[in-house]
């Protein structure tokens, strides 16, 4: 259970239909096989130990009988299984029959949960479930009491941990989770038909992301009738709106993954929404479990804030291009703005702030040579970047301005008494401000704003020179990580009918990433940000990690060493980790008095309601949570 993750699984056995021993077998050796691999709570279908597919032989005293042996037998089998087992069948209270889902532990049935929602071809032998729940005795046999309806079961030793179940269509998990509980377990009987699977798919991330919960489907397959339908043993996993863990069609056996529970209460922290409608919890604290450190199985994004799948990638560039354009096209629209200027130096923000910006004058239907970029050589600029700059504004059609500031940044190091050969952050500083002057004093003049190029990664790590760099008049790519800047460049690239602008956009991809405020060495880029702070495809990753997801760094490392695992050692891993981690404290000040910006995704570090952090915030926990 370390960093709150708990492995589970969803179990679809190869049952006979009305065999209830061969099927207690069934489960018992999958039960035994998930425990062994360490899953704490291991799920089967609807009416495993009968089958669903038994008709009116459920109303037989005999399927009834054998099914109660079965699910005893099931329970002595398992007791030295350290998990919750919950298992399918039909079940008869007061003289009617239910279709149930049985909670086992430790030996024991701590509970039944009734179906609700009963279908036309159920209801000629089950009844439906009303809410409520009785205390019922199962079996004169074993002595004891359990309760029978709605329930939420919770865990002694892993608080976060609480149970609710649902059966099929029942449609409880809304207030299963305002009940307080943090996984459903959904047992299932669906035939299968072509689509169903990625409707099921898609429903289930859709509840788990509303419920901020872990959501186990485990569903029928082999040895159902197939008189009329088929099963196909489709199970998922899924976890705040993500499937994490789903099995092939058509098959039996187990799919495991590691539900993290400690984000799932981060979330609903989060949500106010969520916690102001959780009035009643309705747990019933029956179960126990001993901690695991687990070996995680499951996998996590190499790039979390860049999809992987190919469409979903190209429409969320797309999407995202919309938002920051007409964030800005509304800004010039409020101000009556014709003219808006943008520092070009040839690299990759500048680069996505003019296409931003260029996006946002067609919006507007505003002339492009309204857009004002200004290059502005100096000690550390190279051809390659100068050259990218001057193509890029001639392709685009926009006004192009190159304002050398080498002789105003010698008169500034002159009038305050620095040395310009000691290269320092004064020298590098003392260009960035020179810059954020020109382009400052170039929108007084022309009545225009200022456009800010700095991205979500440079404010996470403060790689910004404040009130250089770091200030602008409206800010297009503050809420876009260094990761996803690159593909957006790379999607208007693909999109341009232009080839030689489609070529610089492609150049401009593969050079490094600079400031160029240090002199270039044999006409080539000496001075590349992630070689003194770090490759942003692990800040991003830590990023997400830490602010979406609230993570302690210990955990962050923990799963960066399984993401990177071959790519970056745990030493390095580390090391830019505890980098991030110091620089995100220290450099909060500069994200204190941003300038406004579209909000693109969920990760956002605007002061103005998205992250509200001290700049005199301590460092030092989380620096010894990383440590130990």
């Amino acid at each position: 259970m370390k960093d709150g993750f708990i492995r589970v699984a969803a179990v679809t056995p190869d049952i006979k239909v009305a065999d209830c021993s061969h099927n207690a077998d069934e489960i018992i050796k999958y039960a035994k096989e998930a425990a062994r691999n360490d899953a704490s709570v291991i799920v089967f279908p609807e009416l495993c130990i009968t089958g669903s597919t038994c008709g009116d032989l459920f109303l037989q005293n005999t399927l009834l009988d054998g099914a109660k042996a079965a699910l005893e037998k099931i329970a002595k089998a398992t007791a030295k299984c350290d998990a919750v087992i919950i298992v399918g069948l039909p079940y008869e209270v007061y003289d009617k029959l239910y279709n149930c889902a049985a909670v086992i532990w430790n030996g024991d049935v701590v509970g039944i949960v009734p179906k609700k929602n009963i279908s036309a071809s159920e209801a000629g032998v089950f009844t439906a479930w009303e809410d409520g729940q009785e205390l019922i005795d199962p079996d004169e046999a074993l002595n004891y009491c359990i309760p029978f309806g709605k329930l939420v079961l919770a865990c002694r030793t892993f608080p976060e941990l609480a149970l609710g179940i649902e059966i099929g269509d029942d449609n409880t998990s809304e207030n299963l989770a305002k009940a307080g509980a943090t996984v459903i377990c959904n047992l299932s009987a669906s035939p299968e038909i072509v689509s169903r699977s990625s409707a099921v798919k898609k429903l289930a991330e859709v509840k788990s992301a509303e419920l901020h919960c872990g959501y186990i489907r485990a569903n029928a397959g082999m040895g159902e009738s197939t008189r009329d339908l088929v099963f196909s043993g489709y199970n998922l996993i899924a976890e705040n709106g993500k499937t994490i863990a789903e099995s092939r069609k058509f098959t039996t056996g187990i799919t495991y993954t590691e539900i993290d529970l400690f984000r799932i209460a981060a979330e609903r922290r989060a949500d106010k929404n969520f916690a102001a409608t959780n009035k009643e919890r309705a747990l019933e604290y029956v179960f126990s479990l001993k901690k695991k450190d687990l070996n995680l199985t499951r996998r996590f994004s190499l790039n979390p804030f860049v999809p992987e799948d190919k469409d979903e990638l190209r429409n969320r560039c797309e999407e995202i291009l919309t938002m920051q354009a007409t964030g800005l096209a509304t800004r010039l629209r409020h101000i009556n703005g014709k003219t808006a200027v943008v520092g070009l130096s040839g690299g990759l923000d500048s680069t996505l702030a003019l296409i931003v910006t260029v996006h946002a004058f067609d919006m507007l239907g505003l002339d492009r040579k309204g857009i004002v970029t200004v290059t502005m050589p100096c000690f550390g600029t190279t051809s390659r970047t100068k050259n990218n700059a001057y193509y890029l504004a001639e392709a685009y059609g926009v006004t192009l301005k190159e304002i050398n500031i080498a002789a105003a940044v010698r008169q500034h190091f002159a009038d305050i008494g620095h040395d310009e050969s000691n290269l320092d952050v004064t020298y590098e500083n003392s260009q960035a401000r020179e810059r954020t002057q020109v382009l400052m004093d170039i929108a007084n003049m022309m009545n225009g704003l200022v456009i800010g190029t700095g991205d979500l990664s440079e404010l996470a790590l403060g790689w910004a020179t404040y009130n250089g760099d770091h200030m602008s008049m409206y800010g297009v790519n503050g809420s876009v990580p260094k990761t996803l800047v690159r593909h957006l460049v790379a999607f208007e690239s693909s999109n341009t009918e232009d080839a030689k602008l489609a070529e610089v956009l492609r150049d401009i991809l593969d050079t490094p990433v600079s400031p160029e405020l240090l002199p270039p060495k044999e006409g080539e880029i000496s001075q590349k940000t992630e070689d003194i702070v770090g490759p942003y495809e692990l800040h991003d990753f830590f990023l997400y990690y830490l602010v979406r997801c609230g993570f302690a760094p210990s955990k962050i490392l923990r799963i960066a060493e399984k993401t990177f695992d071959g790519i970056y050692d745990s030493e390095t891993i580390k090391k830019w980790l505890t980098i991030f981690v110091r620089r995100f404290f220290t450099q909060q000040f500069k994200r204190s008095c941003l300038p406004d910006g579209p909000k693109v995704g969920t990760v956002s570090l605007s002061p103005r309601g998205d992250w509200n952090m001290p700049s005199d915030a301590c460092v030092r926990l989380w620096l010894e949570d990383l440590e130990k």
